[in-house]
């Protein structure tokens, strides 16, 4: 193991799939080492305390509404924006971590997932208690180009015991 950024080291010459880093977990989704659990819930609690922190400033910025006396019909207005944007980037979030997200409708979708920021804090969250978030998507990519990579090679060396000789 690397202890410089967490890869797993690979034997002299091997040439085969390398697993993607997680943010906040580098490889260690790999193989749960090098303070795998650790990480798993410092995100867990990090991203709650995130979530406490974003719903508290969300609380100002309503009671500046209310100072400005915006009225009753904005300040509705606004609380069902946050809580609906937040809703959709839930789902996004949470739908991001067991399929790639198409990058056009990603780009689409970036100012209503900022304005829903409490959503995808919260998907983090509930990830995380059960895996580092994206995990079992990086890990179904990675064994499947493990198995590709294995086909190939067995295909290519084959089996030299049954190789012919050449005379």
């Amino acid at each position: 193991m690397s202890e410089k950024n967490g890869t797993p080291a690979t034997p002299a010459g091997f040439m085969g799939p390398r697993p993607e880093p997680l943010r906040f977990f580098g490889t260690t989704w790999v193989d749960h080492t090098n303070g795998y659990p650790a990480r798993r819930i410092a995100v867990a609690v990090g991203s709650l305390v995130a979530t406490a922190a974003s719903c508290l400033v969300l609380r100002f910025a309503y009671q500046g509404l209310q100072i400005a006396e915006v009225g009753s019909f904005v300040a509705v207005l606004v609380v069902v924006m946050f809580a609906v944007c937040s809703a959709l980037a839930f789902r996004h979030t949470w739908d991001a971590f067991t399929k790639r997200p198409d990058p056009d409708r990603q780009a689409s979708l970036r100012g209503l997932l900022a304005i829903g920021f409490v959503g995808s804090l919260l998907a983090y969250f509930f990830r995380s208690l059960t895996e580092a978030p994206g995990e079992k998507l990086h890990r179904q990519e990675y064994e499947a180009a493990r198995q590709q990579h294995e086909t190939r090679t067995t295909r290519r060396t084959g089996n030299p015991a049954k190789k012919r000789r050449r005379a």
